[in-house]
């Protein structure tokens, strides 16, 4: 049976020393560490990897349960795998230890407060997005491939295809064709 870390922050300018840290002193031997926000499971390779790591008896350890998912869905979906494989799970800041039945309730109500924690503050988000906008504050990035749709034309009239100006103009090939569609 081995204890086996799982560190993880949301963006590349925040640090997870702390949490690997407070991991080796829990006593995890194995540590594995990503900088990726939790909100889906998609694309966290350092998770996919610890997940194949784990095997029957191991306990997978984690500072909070944020740190593992911000989705209840997503939650449920890991600790099913896990149970499945013989994996239980424990969270160093919360009474969770799925290896009692007080630790699998706590964890079931803390995933839905971690998905609720995430709602609100998109939708603060969203709120502050509206009023910056309507106070002038927030127009949005500038549209690049408009701006450049006399280069474009330009460049077309001149032979060259689709891709090739989307290459000389630092502009997507599906931003060449809206933009020329939107001109014929």
């Amino acid at each position: 049976m081995a204890l086996v870390g799982y560190a993880r922050v949301s963006t590349l300018d925040q640090d997870h020393t702390t949490q690997i840290d407070r991991l080796k002193v829990a006593g995890c031997k194995k540590i594995f560490s990503e900088k990726k926000s939790g909100t889906s499971k998609k694309g966290r390779t350092a998770l996919d990897e610890c997940l194949n790591y784990l095997r029957e008896g191991d306990t997978l350890v984690f500072t909070k349960i944020d740190r593992l998912a911000r989705s209840s869905r997503d939650l449920h979906n890991l600790v099913h795998d896990l149970e499945d494989k013989g994996v239980t799970i424990m969270a160093l800041d919360q009474a969770i230890d799925t290896r009692t039945p007080h630790g699998k309730a706590f964890l079931g109500m803390l995933a839905v407060f971690a998905e609720f924690e995430t709602n609100i503050r998109k939708e603060r988000q969203l709120e502050g997005i509206a009023k910056a906008k309507q106070e002038g504050a927030y127009t949005g990035r500038k549209p690049t491939a408009q701006a450049k749709r006399q280069e474009m034309e330009k460049l077309l009239a001149e032979g060259m295809s689709k891709p090739k100006i989307a290459k000389a103009l630092g502009v997507s090939v599906a931003s060449v064709y809206n933009v020329l569609k939107s001109a014929a």
